[in-house]
């Protein structure tokens, strides 16, 4: 049996939002592109979802600020703060790869560092994924100033926006189809 693979972009604490999408897609694996519970109203709820589901990410820019600046609470159990700093590898890969920010658009995947792969939106001054043409897709997030950013088979960019009132985007792999549901407000 092949397994439903669901990319999933920045959550950001949009928990309803979350679990809509994932009745939605159906999906047997999840993958979260990472910044999961910063910004909106229910990091808790994204954290039961993660659980619930047993979701895999890799770790946004805004996952290390949540390790570095928050403190176990209400808001999130210790054992949250557990899960996000064994996050590893920065960059998941099967057929295609997931990475937060991006990769190294000439070196690809493999040999991106974790200052491009969480941080970077840029190689060279311009969008890293206008000059990524390597065979493997990669699925990021990141940068919902741009909204979905399709260029596939090189990239797809899932950020879309939910925390400030848009859409949370997935693709579902095998399918090769892209899903979504609106927020339910700007929560920012």
């Amino acid at each position: 049996m092949t397994r439903r693979t669901l990319i999933v972009g920045d959550v950001h604490g949009c928990a309803r939002e979350l679990d809509r999408l994932l009745r939605k897609a159906d999906a047997d694996r999840i993958i979260l592109v990472g910044d999961l519970f910063t910004k909106g109203p229910d990091p808790r709820g994204v954290w039961d979802l993660i659980r619930e589901h047993t979701l895999e990410a890799v770790i946004g820019n805004h996952d290390v600020d949540t390790l570095n600046h928050w403190t176990p609470g209400k808001a999130l159990p210790r054992k949250a703060f557990r899960w996000l700093r064994r996050l590893r590898p920065l960059i998941h890969e099967a057929g295609w790869s997931v990475a937060h920010a991006g990769v190294h658009p000439v070196r690809g995947a493999r040999k991106t560092d974790a200052e491009r792969a969480i941080y970077r939106k840029n190689f060279q001054g311009r969008p890293w994924w206008k000059s990524y043409r390597r065979r493997r897709l990669i699925v990021h997030g990141h940068d919902a100033s741009r909204g979905l950013i399709d260029r596939r088979p090189y990239s797809l960019g899932l950020d879309t926006g939910c925390v400030r009132g848009g859409r949370l985007t997935g693709y579902l792999v095998g399918e090769d189809r892209l899903i979504s549901v609106r927020a339910r407000r700007d929560y920012c």
